[in-house]
């Protein structure tokens, strides 16, 4: 099982996440992922700022040398899908072989994005055709490994049918099993599934705790030491995921990095 990690977008410097990657291709993760949102609502209601998607991937892929970089996931209500499959291109040209192009139609809670900037969001239907045709497009202009984000079951059909791979953000074990069995094709056509959620780490399981207590981690949260976070990121492999990409809750800190890198990463790696 590979190991990825998710780089803090919603900041105003790019410095910031361009500091984590570097962490994490020093560290020996296999890749970086960044969001593609337009802002973030926070619990009181302003918005925080967001890195755009497009431009943050093209400077991560031009700041590292043999990390995979990708996104989860571009959303392809933000874009045309040939807008979108340039863009992934381009950013392959600057990366040969690095990149990964996760694709997902976009939740409710993008609903206020969309519109806030005056475009169109659309029924699920309207998005799920979006999403097919920006992935039909990835996968004709570009070389790349395009994945389809989303837990929904034509999101997961379309992902089985058209795509590299599939991603499932938050899900619990249960259901992601359930999941990964039914979207991987029976053809036995190289594929990828990948489990994506937030994660609070530190050096022990008690530091972690506190951590979380402190930065008011959601109910469903990874929580622990490299031990404990280990023996959960396994449990995914378990149930199918190839890749599992981890979102610190404090997202901006390399330290993150740094442990999953050298402490969390062997133990999933070398497991008997």
């Amino acid at each position: 099982m590979k190991l990825g990690l998710a780089l803090p977008s919603f900041v105003d410097d790019p410095a910031i996440p361009l500091a984590v990657a570097h962490a994490a291709e020093e560290s020996g993760l296999d890749a970086v992922f960044v969001y593609d949102h337009l802002f973030r609502t926070a619990a009181d209601g302003t918005r925080r700022p967001a890195l755009e998607g497009v431009s943050l991937l093209g400077a991560v892929a031009e700041a590292t040398t043999t990390i995979a970089v990708g996104a989860l996931v571009f959303r392809a209500t933000l874009r045309p899908a040939a807008s979108l499959a340039a863009a992934i291109a381009s950013a392959d040209r600057i990366a040969p072989g690095r990149v990964i192009a996760a694709i997902g139609g976009g939740d409710a809670q993008s609903r206020d994005e969309n519109e806030s900037f005056g475009l169109r969001f659309g029924s699920a239907s309207d998005r799920i055709d979006a999403l097919a045709a920006a992935v039909q497009e990835a996968r004709r202009s570009t070389r790349v490994r395009v994945w389809v984000g989303g837990n929904s079951e034509p999101v997961r059909r379309l992902a089985s049918n058209a795509a590299h791979g599939w991603n499932s953000w938050g899900s619990s074990l249960a259901r992601f099993g359930e999941y990964a069995a039914e979207v991987r094709p029976d053809s036995g056509a190289a594929f990828e599934c990948s489990w994506g959620g937030l994660v609070v780490l530190a050096e022990d399981d008690r530091r972690a705790a506190e951590k979380a207590e402190r930065l008011r981690a959601v109910p469903g949260t990874l929580l622990g030491g490299p031990d404990a976070l280990a023996r959960q990121l396994r449990s995914y492999s378990d149930v199918g995921a190839d890749w599992v990409v981890i979102a610190p809750v404090d997202s901006r800190d390399p330290e993150n990095a740094r442990l999953l890198g050298e402490r969390v990463a062997p133990l999933i790696k070398d497991r008997p």
